[in-house]
């Protein structure tokens, strides 16, 4: 039988083939996506699940005149294959390739940029209102919305206004009951409850009570039921509503049994699904030693919670999870919610632990301001996957927060130079701050075995002397260090050079800065964040309130924003690995 993809570039194709042929063409879809990933690695089972709909989309509706959002990016790899991207999308994720995620300077059929979950309503709905503002009222206008992302507050948001809207806005609801770990919260319950009880569907329905028209839920495997549905609905007016159901990593045996793995599983046999043995490392996930760590300190102090958006598995809060789940709590996609209740917990004597990705820290920053640090309570902020993580790209690199975080009153930014500092912050942060903390640090491996030694208390505010020099002081915050090392140790002038982990961007080491102002005509701050208001600037900032006169260079990430890549291609990028700061210290 031929491969009808083979022959498909883009919708205009798609919709010269027959009804009869959709099927054949959703088996092709999903061989190509499996055959990809299974060797160039990337997010595997959401877009395995949405095969049939995205085939549906684009052969129904008249894209990219029509305005189709995906949320998150994650489902949306057959979208890409289908919209003129086949024949790079071996180059996804990678440096210099495609995107992971949806983006609008990729293509027009990517109508709105997506990374982050629950803009997809909020989107199309503002699509939706400039149509109708510009005459083109006839123009359809699609959010494709995972159940993990709707519980979110802003998809509710969304969904208030929408439903008072006018708009001509079609939502559909991807509902696979997991998002990366499984959905959780009443709302997940209520849909569970909805796909066996059709009265309910029909009577006590959430959607049809918000204004919208809602039909489903429909088997989103079920090409001529879900074509018939969408061709219905494309006649209605006003805001609708799809109930789909899908399988995540359907097509795919092991991916239809174990989607927590197979949301993004790495490298993979496309024939058995099985996944290839990666040498095991000698060394611990920074994400490991933070789970392993407050398992340890929670078994000691029974104050201690734990709270994360939707990142369980990701944070290694499943540890915890496991052994003390009545103070471990997901809350969903809901940043904003986890740092007020956090916040909550605090006021009442408890230790909060919340564990958020430096990068969606970013949607709760009102909280963080004025629920946690305008009322000084002792939130422990664990900020995940901080600085560049790679081949997700800009909309998951953790490289603001220094910036972000570093304006707020009362609150202590940390940074461990490695696993034993990591697990040090943490014990002393339980201990019983009178302030709130964050600390920051990266995805991946860190470099020492022996990590579980006993706890040792940091003093707040103190920097260490890595290497003594006469000429050059290099301050460095976090795990950079190790580049700065590196690179010392291939610099003409390494004798010349002092290195300082300066460990606490707020408070800064006072003693310690006077010290290098008073003893160093040049400075150079190394840091994995950008350079625009970030530690470099905190250095400055000192200098200039000092008087102190001395030759600053600030290095770090750009004003720009980095695309995707491995994280030593983008260092390499940026000038943040060992050689080019080897360089750059030559020369200073």
């Amino acid at each position: 039988m031929k491969n009808l993809l083979a022959n498909i570039s883009n919708p205009s194709d798609l919709r010269k083939l027959n009804l009869s042929e959709l099927p054949e063409l959703a088996k092709d879809l999903r061989a190509f996506i499996i055959d990809i990933v299974a060797t160039k690695e990337g997010h595997l089972g959401a877009s395995l699940g949405v095969v049939e709909l995205t085939i549906a989309l684009h052969y129904l509706f008249d894209t990219p005149n029509d305005l189709l959002v995906w949320d998150v990016g994650h489902q949306a790899y057959g979208h890409k294959i289908l919209t003129d991207r086949k024949s790079v999308f071996h180059t996804n994720r990678q440096f210099n390739g495609i995107a992971g995620f949806p983006s609008k300077q990729e293509s027009n059929f990517d109508t709105f940029g997506v990374g982050h979950s629950s803009t997809s309503i909020s989107a199309a709905l503002g699509m939706a209102i400039a149509s109708n503002l510009k005459g083109e009222t006839e123009k359809h206008h699609i959010a494709v919305i995972g159940d993990a992302s709707i519980a979110s507050g802003m998809a509710f948001e969304a969904l208030n206004h929408a439903g008072v809207s006018k708009a001509n806005i079609l939502i559909i609801l991807n509902d696979n009951a997991i998002g990366i770990d499984p959905s959780v919260g009443a709302l997940k319950e209520y849909l569970t409850r909805v796909k066996s009880d059709k009265k309910l569907a029909a009577q006590n329905n959430i959607i049809k009570a918000l204004n919208f028209n809602y039909s489903g839920p429909v088997d989103g495997h079920n090409l001529p039921k879900l074509l018939s549905e969408l061709e219905r609905l494309k006649k209605v007016k006003g805001p609708k509503f799809l109930h789909v159901i899908t399988t995540k990593g359907k097509g795919l045996q092991k991916a239809e049994e174990d989607q927590i793995t197979y949301h993004a599983p790495g490298k993979f046999d496309k024939i058995s699904g099985e996944r290839l043995e990666k040498v095991d490392s000698l060394f611990t996930k920074y994400q490991d030693v933070f789970g392993k760590t407050i398992v340890e300190l929670a078994k000691e102090n029974i104050k201690i919670v734990a709270i994360t958006p939707a990142m369980l598995t990701g944070s290694s809060l499943k540890l915890m999870m496991q052994e003390i789940p009545d103070r471990t709590f997901d809350v969903g996609i809901a940043e904003q919610h986890a740092v007020t209740l956090a916040a909550g917990m605090a006021t009442q004597g408890l230790v909060p632990f919340c564990n958020i990705y430096s990068t969606f820290l970013q949607r709760a920053y009102d909280q963080v301001i004025h629920d946690v640090a305008l009322q000084n309570l002792p939130v422990i902020f664990c900020l995940d996957r901080a600085g560049l993580v790679g081949e997700d790209g800009a909309t998951h690199h953790g490289v603001f927060d220094i910036a972000y975080l570093r304006c707020i009153p009362n609150l202590i930014i940390f940074a461990p130079r490695n696993e034993i500092e990591l697990r040090n912050i943490l014990y002393t942060a339980q201990l019983g701050l009178e302030q709130p903390i964050a600390i920051r640090y990266p995805r991946g491996y860190g470099k020492n075995k022996d990590w579980q030694q006993p706890f040792s208390k940091i003093e707040i505010g103190k920097a260490v002397t890595l290497k003594q020099g006469d000429e050059i002081a290099i301050l460095s915050i976090g795990t950079i260090s190790d580049n700065v090392t590196q690179a010392i140790y291939l610099a003409q002038n390494k004798k010349s050079l002092a290195h300082f982990d300066m460990r606490f961007i707020k408070p800064l080491d006072k003693e310690l800065l006077n010290h290098i102002f008073s003893n160093f005509s040049k400075i150079v701050t190394v840091e994995d964040g950008t350079i625009t208001g970030g530690f470099g600037s905190s250095i400055v900032e000192y200098a200039a309130k000092n008087n102190f006169k001395n030759n600053i260079q600030i290095v770090g990430i750009p004003d720009d924003f980095i695309t995707h890549g491995s994280i030593l291609e983008l260092q390499k990028e940026v000038g943040l690995d060992s050689n080019s700061l080897a360089k750059l210290f030559s020369k200073t």
